[in-house]
């Protein structure tokens, strides 16, 4: 009998040390920050992130993607402490994150070029809006249509849970895709799909044209117009995303439930900060505008 109660006793402080053991592992880090979202903000996001942990070892920063999509359902579910947003939350987000008990505080980041990239060996350099809004509604099917060569338009967009995809239709399309549109998973596998189609065309975040400094081998990024009487602009130049000359700039958001707080907002900071925006460049993204700075101010307080 005695025999099995020391048995019972060891197998019980075996089991209080591993829990001890678990328990301190799980806090060893300190604050924990989740960040979820737009697929064009993951990688420049976990950026800012790896190098503000090295500043500050004892938080860990945990960024994901899936789309704007699913960064508005993890805030409304509280499941985030930020989400990435490369859009507004609609009216209809926002009252259901209401009722849900959470407050969307939104800020920006940095800006965005959305870019509109062929293959490489595509002649055609420059493109209007209205030129765009017919090839990827499907009115336009051939690149003889746009001045290219005699071959049907292969088209490569984003899943309807991107940012991207509805930013993109709303203000650009102004109409449903074609259903011929290739809907691929991130910016990433649009740009691999370019490289090796030479009819494709798509459209995705200027950070994923460029490898280093330079623009990736195998895509081209075409100049845009807003009309035909217009000159093509690049949105490989900040100024013209700076002062709204490239028609298709935009700012990248974050939201939080609430102003963000405490390691969160500390975070925030440096995003925003002199070494956060130099990132965001090195990124191949561009600061934060005037315009936006305000919006930052306004609703962050700095």
């Amino acid at each position: 009998m005695i025999k099995k109660i020391l048995r019972w006793l060891t197998a019980f402080s075996i089991l209080i040390g591993i829990a001890g053991f678990y328990s301190c592992c799980s806090f060893a880090r300190g604050p924990f920050i989740q960040i979820k979202g737009s697929d064009t903000e993951v990688n420049l996001v976990q950026r800012l992130a790896e190098v503000y942990m090295e500043h500050h070892p004892e938080v860990y920063i945990a960024v994901t993607g899936g789309g704007s999509g699913t960064g508005i359902a993890a805030l409304i579910n509280k499941k985030t402490d930020i989400a990435n947003l490369s859009r507004e939350m609609t009216p209809e987000e926002i009252k259901r994150a209401i009722k849900n008990g959470v407050n969307p505080v939104k800020w920006v980041i940095a800006m965005d070029g959305i870019s509109v990239i062929v293959n490489a060996k595509n002649p055609v350099n420059k493109l209007t809006l209205k030129q765009i809004s017919q090839i990827f509604s499907g009115k336009i099917k051939n690149w003889r249509e746009v001045g290219g060569e005699n071959i049907p338009i292969s088209l490569y967009g984003r899943q309807s849970n991107s940012g991207t995809f509805i930013y993109f239709r709303n203000h650009i399309v102004k109409a449903d895709y074609s259903d011929r549109m290739k809907r691929m998973n991130g910016n990433a596998q649009i740009v691999e799909s370019i490289k090796r189609d030479v009819a494709g065309i798509g459209y995705v975040g200027v950070g994923y044209v460029l490898e280093g400094e330079k623009l990736a081998k195998g895509i081209k990024v075409l100049k845009i117009a807003k009309d035909e009487h217009s000159p093509g602009v690049s949105p490989l130049n900040f100024e013209n995303v700076e002062k709204g000359v490239y028609p298709i700039a935009r700012p990248l958001y974050q939201y939080s439930n609430g102003c963000p707080k405490g390691k969160v907002l500390e975070f925030v900071r440096f995003e925003l900060s002199k070494e956060g925006q130099k990132i965001v460049i090195e990124q191949g993204f561009y600061p934060v505008n005037v315009e936006y700075r305000k919006l930052n101010r306004q609703n962050l307080g700095f």
